[in-house]
């Protein structure tokens, strides 16, 4: 059987696609986000419901993860997929303005989730198949970048809208950048997506293992890749539920305007992000994937105990979203980047970024129904202080065996 032809470079045009995908995509990915906890809490939930709401769509999303990481190592139609989660995404978000009733809303969420965990993978995916191992650390700084200035402008016009129409305008304006993210989705040439190079196999080789041969024990070997997906998990249970929860406090004490306080939120953390993740373009070669995530484990605690001591205060909001976008920024980058590190070469690298994703979507998914819990039975400030005591927990693992294992599987 002869090798099939070598796939092309991807061009200029493909590489801005790409760059554009990661900018729309970034109101798309996650929903409503933080908007939903305003406009439930607007119409009356309390914040304890709203945890479980979100708490439903967490544990979809993680729940569809693994095999939403299969399927892009499966198929030759990724484009497809990502376009099709968009437009679902927006679609299950409109049918909390249909109804605010409590099974409505779990089912919205429920889909927003299993489309969220399948755009992660698959963008994931399309820069591999893109750019191939040797050029993903770059390229996938250059899409957070992106990503996070996506969100920024998402967050600014959503705010303005939100003051200026209501939150109802916050529902267009998802919709608006799920059609520019699948207009930027076609602008890339699918003959330049090597499909080999996508799941983490040598490009043109032919080790390219059906979905159904991903097997959980293939991945559970993979000691660094626990060690890894265990520190996430702990530091997501306390950091998820931190921004809705600040912006529900200024909404409860009436210290700013709902829409736009929230919006502020998050533009603070993204455009931190953006530095982060140019930053982490430099860090990553000089320190290795180790240094890079440690530092991000140690800014949660520090952000719960500024949140709490900050809360009455509407310029707490800048420290406190400063420290999420230290960590996330720099997360956005190290974690994938590490995770396509570790198994290059074997072929199931985004079903083990599907495995990685969805350790990490048990404490965010669980993160809400704490912080809400929380906040309901004692106070917002005892919420915030619950939840950086949880994320301690995230330096365990990684302090204990995380820097031998680094040393041994080139986490580092």
């Amino acid at each position: 059987m002869s090798p099939a032809p070598p796939t092309p470079d991807a061009s200029p045009r493909s590489r801005r696609a790409l760059t554009g995908l990661n900018f729309f995509v970034a109101d798309v990915q996650d929903g409503l986000g933080p908007f939903l906890g305003v406009q439930l809490q607007s119409v009356g939930w309390q914040a304890g419901a709203i945890g479980l709401a979100m708490t439903a769509g967490g544990i979809a999303g993680l729940l569809g993860t693994v095999p939403a990481g299969a399927l892009v190592d499966a198929t030759r139609r990724k484009r497809a997929v990502v376009a099709l989660a968009c437009l679902l995404t927006v679609a299950s978000s409109c049918l909390v303005l249909a109804s605010h009733a409590f099974p409505v809303v779990v089912a919205s969420q429920v889909a927003s989730g299993l489309c969220g965990a399948i755009i992660g993978p698959a963008l994931t995916g399309l820069t591999l198949g893109l750019v191939r191992q040797a050029g993903f650390e770059r390229q996938m700084a250059r899409n957070q970048v992106a990503n996070h200035a996506g969100n920024v402008v998402a967050a600014a016009a959503a705010g303005y809208l939100g003051w200026k129409f209501g939150l109802v305008a916050v529902f267009a304006l998802l919709g608006g950048f799920a059609l520019l993210a699948t207009a930027s989705l076609w602008r890339i040439d699918p003959r330049q997506i090597d499909h080999q190079a996508a799941r983490g196999s040598e490009p043109g080789s032919d080790t390219a293992p059906p979905a159904q041969a991903v097997r959980w024990r293939d991945l559970l070997r993979q000691r660094p890749l626990l060690l890894l997906g265990m520190a996430l998990l702990f530091f997501h249970l306390g950091n998820a539920a931190m921004l809705p929860l600040y912006g529900q406090a200024a909404v409860a004490t009436h210290a700013a305007n709902p829409a736009v306080f929230t919006a502020a939120t998050v533009i603070i953390a993204q455009l931190v992000m953006v530095l982060a993740a140019l930053a982490a373009m430099r860090l990553l070669p000089r320190y290795g994937h180790w240094w890079v995530l440690l530092l991000t484990f140690v800014a949660l605690p520090l952000r719960g105990l500024v949140a709490a001591g900050t809360l009455g205060s509407l310029w707490g909001v800048l420290p406190v979203q400063a420290l999420d976008g230290i960590g996330a920024g720099l997360q956005s980058v190290a974690v994938p980047a590490t995770v396509a590190s570790l198994m290059h070469g074997t072929g199931r690298t985004n079903a083990a970024q599907g495995l990685v994703m969805t350790l990490q979507g048990v404490g965010a998914s669980l993160s809400p129904a704490l912080g809400g819990w929380v906040a309901q039975h004692w106070s917002y400030r005892i919420a915030f202080l619950a939840l950086g005591s949880v994320a301690v927990l995230s330096l365990v693992p990684w302090l204990l065996h995380g820097r031998r294992a680094a040393a041994r599987d080139a986490i580092a």
